[in-house]
């Protein structure tokens, strides 16, 4: 996500459809003194670096994750923060100019700009190099209380009027094809939202990592976090 008026002053030709706005010293580097905050998400960042490294994201391999590392302690100086829901109100307010954060989160910080009408404008761009697919999931637990009442939340969840309200009201994509005429022509109708076939092409998901690579992972976050 970016603040459209402060990246332009700053630099034009800044590539706001790369990950190179992040992960690109020379080009973060140009940011630094407007804003630029990460989610405090290893298991969001380390895939889109691996990613943008040309490495497989999904990748369990130590030296790649080494990689990766040595390349966020590249623009570590650069980055004024790692919160995962700080740059929401930090892009709408004109706190912030860049963040790497969730689709949706990013959507709601440009609704949020445009209705505060200070001069505030948000775009929000899927990296040209691809970018990790996300799901939300619902889920009851075996020991619920109430199992009947989950299930009947669940149906009124994907009645396709109320699916399509919550996209419009979230910024967030959801599975039921049936509500994708219902959802409104501005949320259906972006590309941020709602993908072309060539953009989720690029797409890309992880899957869980044994203890020992977890562990590795949490010390390298721990590492890029103080920047050591």
């Amino acid at each position: 996500g970016y603040n459209v008026g402060k990246v332009k002053n700053i630099a034009a030709d800044a590539p706001v459809y790369s990950m190179k706005m992040i992960l690109d010293p020379a080009t973060v580097s140009k940011f630094k003194a407007c804003g630029v905050m990460v989610l405090d998400a290893p298991t969001d960042v380390f895939p889109t670096v691996l990613q943008y490294l040309g490495l497989p994201p999904d990748s369990k391999s130590i030296a790649d994750l080494d990689k990766a590392t040595d390349a966020l302690l590249k623009v570590r100086p650069f980055i004024r923060k790692f919160h995962s829901s700080e740059y929401i109100n930090g892009l709408a307010n004109g706190d912030i100019c860049v963040a790497f954060g969730y689709s949706g989160d990013i959507i709601q910080a440009s609704n949020r700009a445009a209705e505060a009408k200070r001069g505030v404008s948000v775009n929000y761009s899927i990296p040209s190099e691809g970018a990790q697919l996300w799901v939300d999931t619902l889920a009851i637990p075996k020991d619920a209380p109430n199992p009947d009442l989950a299930h009947a939340i669940l149906d009124h969840l994907m009645v396709p009027q109320v699916v399509a309200a919550s996209s419009d009201l979230t910024g967030y994509a959801n599975g039921n094809k049936a509500s994708t005429p219902l959802v409104s022509e501005a949320v259906r109708t972006n590309p941020g939202i709602y993908p072309p076939a060539e953009v989720r092409a690029r797409l890309f998901t992880i899957t869980p990592a044994d203890r020992e690579f977890e562990r590795a992972r949490t010390r390298a976050w721990t590492r890029v976090k103080t920047g050591r």
